[in-house]
């Protein structure tokens, strides 16, 4: 994995490389993201990407035994009266995914990326391929009045602009794949994994959305797809989704991210399948929480 991550230090460098990576520097912070760290701390844009991924690796603990402890609050286990009023499920949705999407993109086409690899610019449009449907299209296809409390919505808000900096900084500024990447099992299985996910993880959507019948409410149980098999199997998709992309991209941020999501939407899958099992009582024994067969 370190192969593929340049830590752009100037010690050691000859004075023309010095005045390249100073000129990099310059322009990171030029975009008016990362002023204060890189400043304060004289740390390159790569150091910067680097503490930003550990600092999710250790969020991911913590995120792990909250959720352990307590469900999100948003969905069917929202509540506005401890975690404050609540926002329009449909817009809250597309207001809190769309850094992921914006970022990458304003690092693409108003930073300077032009040494970006062919496979950094590949990796990072597959990541904007899951947040663009994420954005643009499933919110508007939900059923249902509920609503977000602004606190889970405003988290999911900064974790979004985190990793959407994060992801498209290190793919687009920091990288350096080279083209025999694409061939590189690693890549081919990550990608392939990635788009076996995002198949997953839309049908699964499309089951749980088309379960009740214009004008009925209530919940039932979801048939279907690997929902024969897991109670989680949206959060399923999801999970082989970023699995993928961090095996394809090799790097720590796409590691951690991956990490950060499994402990976070793999609690709600536990969440789910023991709610489904104290409401239902002809909910199938057999059916596991998150992966099929095992757990």
């Amino acid at each position: 994995m370190q192969q593929l991550i340049v830590v752009r230090d100037l010690k050691g460098c000859t004075p023309m490389e010095k005045d390249k990576m100073a000129d990099r520097k310059e322009e990171f912070t030029l975009t008016g993201i990362g002023i204060q760290i890189l400043e304060a701390f004289d740390k390159t844009e790569s150091e910067v990407i680097t503490i930003m991924s550990q600092f999710m690796l250790a969020c991911s603990i913590f995120v792990f035994l909250a959720l352990y402890m307590l469900k999100a609050p948003y969905g069917r286990y929202a509540n506005t009266k401890v975690y404050g009023f609540g926002i329009h499920g449909k817009v809250a949705w597309f207001l809190q995914e769309l850094p992921s999407l914006m970022i990458p993109v304003y690092l693409a086409v108003f930073t300077d990326s032009s040494g970006s690899s062919k496979v950094g610019r590949v990796l990072i449009a597959v990541f904007l391929v899951h947040y663009f449907q994420r954005t643009f299209i499933f919110p508007f296809l939900l059923r249902g009045g509920k609503v977000t409390p602004v606190v889970p919505f405003i988290l999911a808000l900064v974790f979004c602009c985190y990793n959407g900096f994060m992801q498209g900084a290190y793919l687009l500024h920091v990288s350096t794949y080279q083209d025999w990447w694409f061939s590189d099992p690693r890549f081919v299985i990550g990608i392939a994994l990635f788009f076996l996910g995002l198949v997953i993880n839309i049908h699964s959507d499309s089951v749980l959305r088309n379960l009740r019948k214009p004008g009925e409410t209530g919940y039932k149980i979801p048939e279907g797809g690997l929902f024969n098999y897991v109670s989680g199997a949206n959060f399923f998709g999801e999970i082989v989704e970023w699995m993928g992309f961090a095996i394809a991209c090799w790097s720590l941020p796409a590691v951690s991210f991956c990490i950060f999501s499994t402990c976070n939407i793999g609690q709600r899958a536990m969440h789910h399948h023991e709610w489904y099992l104290q409401k239902f009582d002809d909910y199938p024994k057999n059916r596991k929480a998150l992966i099929p067969f095992l757990f």
